[in-house]
Formats: C-alpha cells, structure tokens, sequence
C-alpha cells in the first residue's frame, strides 16, 4: 500500500545550507486504487515547545515527554503537504508557507520538482485553513499566484474569517501578523476561488469534513478511492503525541481550545469506525499513518501500514 522514496531536490545545492530543511525530501506514497496520493516535504518549523502543553496534568505529560522524546523548549514539525492524482487532477491539499514566514520551511517548489512536476501542473488546491505554514505560499516572489492554473478549494467560513477586516483586530497580538498575512493573500487569489461548507463533494472523492478549534472553519478531507479510504486531517491532530493519546486536553496552538479538543475525539472516532488511513500535516515519517487504540479514550499514530 505505501512506499518511502528519497527525493532530492535539483539544484538543492545552490542554497545556503541554513536554508535548508534538516529532513530528506521524502514522498509517502498511498494507493487507493483510483488514486494515488503523495506527501511532499515542505520543510519544517522550528516553533516554542510551550504552547502544545500548557495546562496538561504533570504526571501524564512527563511520561508522554519521556516516550517521545519531546522537548518542553523547542518543537521542529514537519510539514508535509499531500498530492492526489485520479488520472485526470492533480490536487495540492495546502501549499505551505513560501518564502516570508520561516527560512526552514517553504520547499515546494523543490519537492514538484523532484517529482518531475511543475506549479503549472496543479489543477486544483484545496486548503484546510488560514494558517502560514498552509497558505502563505500562495503567492511567488512577485505577489503573483504560485499556482496559476488551479482552481483554489476553500471551507466558507474559513474564508469569511481570514477575509473579514475585524480579524486582524480579535486574533490576539501574537497572531496579528497571521491574519494580516492572510488577507493579503487571499484578496490576490480571490477570483479563482470555489467556497464549500461541511460535508461537500468538492472533488470526486473528496468530501469537506468540519473541523473547527483550530481555527475558526478549519476542514478535513475525506478521501475515497476504490480500495480504501483516507483523511487528510490538516492542523484537526497537529502532532503524533498529545493529540493521539491525549485528544482531550486542551492545546495552546488552538484558537479554540475547547473547541479543538472535541474535534480531535470526534476526529479519531471517525477514522477508527471508517478504518481511514490518516494524512497528517505535522506527522513524522511523511505523514501517512494508520490510528490504533492504546485504551478505551487513548491512541497512537502508527507509520508502518
């Protein structure tokens, strides 16, 4: 069902090596039969540990820590975008951070390449929410569409939050920049625009799946083919940790903590009852896994499928 193939990226070496992400290009690749999907390296961010674990029982979180090897100070996620082919689309879910938001992140254009691919070649981008990481790569250098060809896949709430002047004013300072850089974007792309709500077929085989917390209208995508099934969960479990073996705790990273708390437990219901192989933006190992229960509310994010 899924193979691990290094990528190198063409011309790699003519960047600064601190520009660099510290992975491999690596493509996970899944079959469902009439589709094939990819993960592509983005590259990675380097972000505060603190904002994953506040509020978190002592006790539980220090055991997590320690079988994780995590660090409290600094996290560096991946950040994997996923490409699916039917024979007739080629489909980008996000198109990552581009070039203004971090120096490790932002690789695109070098992943395409070394799948023989070009921007020109993207039919559709469907976007799971407003965040940098997932859509400041929208534009090139030149303020231009990144994409020129594809039609932009957007949840209508998550559209009228990031598009809404007053958002700039309710995020919180930290995230001031977030939303302004989000506006920018999307006023440029705003003509190539189809807007959806929950449950939609956006695509053949692609069905919208509310998950909000995260951000306001952020969404997941139900993936269909003829023989299985995945969802491409965005930011809905943004680590391989806490949101799998804790889903109920609340996380910092979320604007709505609540919120996001209660995605992640109807989230991973879902993907258990539907036996969905699971895409994540932040996993490791390219992001493709499956969902196994650890106990009766607890779970773990498995690579090897």
């Amino acid at each position: 069902m899924k193979r691990r193939d290094f990528l190198y990226a063409a011309g790699a070496g003519i960047l600064a090596p601190l520009m660099l992400p510290r992975r491999l290009w690596a493509a996970e690749t899944l079959d469902l039969g009439s589709m094939q999907l990819q993960t592509l390296s983005d590259g990675n961010l380097v972000l505060p540990g603190s904002p994953i674990f506040p509020g978190m029982a002592e006790n539980e979180l220090a055991d997590l820590i320690a079988r994780y090897n995590l660090s409290t100070e600094q996290a560096e996620p991946p950040c994997n975008l996923t490409l699916l082919r039917d024979g007739t689309r080629t489909i980008l879910f996000d198109v990552g951070a581009g070039s203004d938001f971090m120096p490790s992140a932002g690789r695109l254009l070098d992943s395409l390449d070394a799948l023989g691919l070009s921007p020109d070649d993207i039919t559709d981008l469907v976007i799971t929410h407003g965040h940098p990481d997932h859509i400041w790569g929208l534009l090139d250098d030149f303020d231009e569409p990144m994409l020129p060809n594809a039609t932009v896949h957007m949840g209508r709430a998550e559209w009228d939050y990031w598009t809404d002047p007053d958002t700039v004013n309710t995020i919180g300072e930290v995230r001031a920049s977030f939303a302004i850089g989000a506006a920018r974007r999307l006023e440029v792309i705003t003509d190539t625009v189809v807007l959806f709500d929950d449950g939609a077929e956006i695509l053949p085989g692609v069905q919208a799946v509310a998950t909000p917390g995260h951000t306001p209208g952020h969404m997941a995508f139900h993936i269909a083919g003829t023989t299985g099934g995945a969802m491409v969960v965005g930011d809905a479990l943004g680590n391989h940790h806490v949101a799998f073996e804790r889903p109920e705790w609340p996380s910092g990273s979320d604007h709505d903590a609540q919120t996001g708390a209660e995605t992640r437990v109807a989230m991973l219901d879902r993907i258990m009852a539907d036996d969905l192989t699971v895409i994540g933006f932040h996993m490791p190992n390219g992001g493709i896994g499956r969902v196994e229960r650890r106990s009766a509310a607890s779970y773990v994010f498995n690579t090897e499928v």
